[in-house]
């Protein structure tokens, strides 16, 4: 019983102490003689450089985001699924989207309008006629593009300017604009991390030569535009690789080179010209070359060539027999392609990249071994 009373009388002690040094510094500051030659009018505070005044960069980055954002769609999308009881269920989605013309044309992905029963969209002007009701023109799925469209009536719509994608380095500035989470008209910056990534997105669709970014990329911001600093698209946000769902630093954009390609072909014709070289092929890697005793250690085996197809009328040969490797069949005795228009050649993603830089009509040289002679030769590519 004693101990916590002698506690309780310590701590009143020195409360009291503490008071009386705290009323001593009181005391001296207030009652004391004052040097009034020491005492300034007011504090000496730091002086704004006015309203208005930005650094270079910001006056860029205010600039762009004045001039492109009202081209920026806030894209909603509306579907009906079914409870286990098979009740109807309104599912809602969003994602983002930019004009790209004044007849109401708009990139996004095809992710963002992926079975849609109704679309609408919402441009970043702000404008007071609402969401306007959008059409689905068409869809490269494999590439992860869609072209949709609205009739902006006597809404004059400010399209923005597609730049070129092939000349971009790794340091450029970038932003992005968006409807992350439903907040419209996002602006988010950063740099080019890295160009000519490979990703895979789902189980059929990958971005070639992504443009990796570590501008803020998040739910909602897909299908909107990548900008260089002369706020001209440079890709489609489309990706990022994070294990919570949110922004870490790691985004990917389609470049608009081939999304403006595909677009083209959406507005011409309804639907996308395929480069299409007909041609099965299975991977070599090298346990399997030791074990066919190939002459290259990588390639494509060619298993066969479609009749009559690009691959056929430019002699390319498929396999004449089957062995078994594992649990698989092999066709064997046929050309291995170990490079195509110069670039060496190692798995089937690598002849799908060559062919999605071509058109219908244009040429591959095949480097292949037929035996053990190397020779190229030339296919005239068709059309898928």
């Amino acid at each position: 019983m004693s101990t916590p009373t002698t506690s309780r009388r310590n701590f009143r002690r020195i409360g009291l102490g503490f008071t009386a040094i705290l009323l001593g510094y009181w005391a001296g500051s207030h009652w004391g003689p004052r040097d009034t030659s020491h005492v300034q009018a007011r504090p000496d505070f730091l002086e704004s450089s006015g309203p208005g005044s930005y650094t270079a960069d910001e006056n860029i980055n205010i600039e762009i985001y004045r001039k492109a954002s009202p081209a920026v769609a806030n894209i909603i999308t509306r579907t009906v699924e079914y409870d286990f009881f098979y009740n109807a269920v309104p599912v809602e989605g969003a994602g983002s989207g930019f004009v790209i013309d004044t007849a109401g044309h708009i990139l996004t992905n095809y992710h963002v309008i992926e079975g849609a029963q109704r679309i609408e969209v919402l441009l970043g002007d702000q404008s007071s006629r609402g969401r306007y009701v959008a059409k689905l023109l068409g869809a490269d799925q494999r590439n992860d593009v869609a072209l949709i469209q609205i009739d902006p009536k006597d809404h004059q719509l400010t399209p923005l300017t597609l730049a070129d994608s092939s000349a971009l380095l790794v340091g450029q500035k970038v932003l992005a604009i968006g409807n992350p989470f439903g907040f419209q008209s996002t602006l988010t910056t950063g740099v080019i991390s890295a160009l000519g990534r490979t990703v895979q997105t789902s189980q059929t669709t990958f971005i070639e030569d992504a443009i990796q970014t570590d501008a803020a990329i998040n739910r909602g911001n897909s299908g909107g535009p990548l900008l260089n600093t002369h706020g001209e698209v440079i890709g489609i946000n489309s990706a990022i690789f994070s294990p919570s769902g949110t922004a870490a630093g790691i985004g990917f954009a389609i470049p608009i080179k081939l999304a403006k390609q595909i677009a083209t072909d959406l507005i011409a014709d309804g639907r996308v010209h395929r480069a299409f070289l007909g041609v099965e092929v299975l991977p070599l890697f090298p346990d399997l070359a030791t074990f066919l005793n190939a002459p290259a250690q990588e390639g494509l085996l060619v298993q066969r060539a479609t009749p009559d197809g690009p691959a056929a009328r430019a002699g390319l040969k498929g396999g004449d027999r089957e062995v078994v490797s594992g649990l698989q069949r092999i066709a064997v005795g046929g050309d291995i392609i170990v490079a195509i228009d110069g670039n060496p050649v190692a798995g089937q993603f690598d002849l799908n990249r060559s062919l999605n830089h071509k058109r219908p009509g244009d040429v591959l040289t095949l480097t292949i071994y037929r035996g053990r002679d190397k020779l190229d030769i030339k296919a005239t590519l068709g059309e898928r």
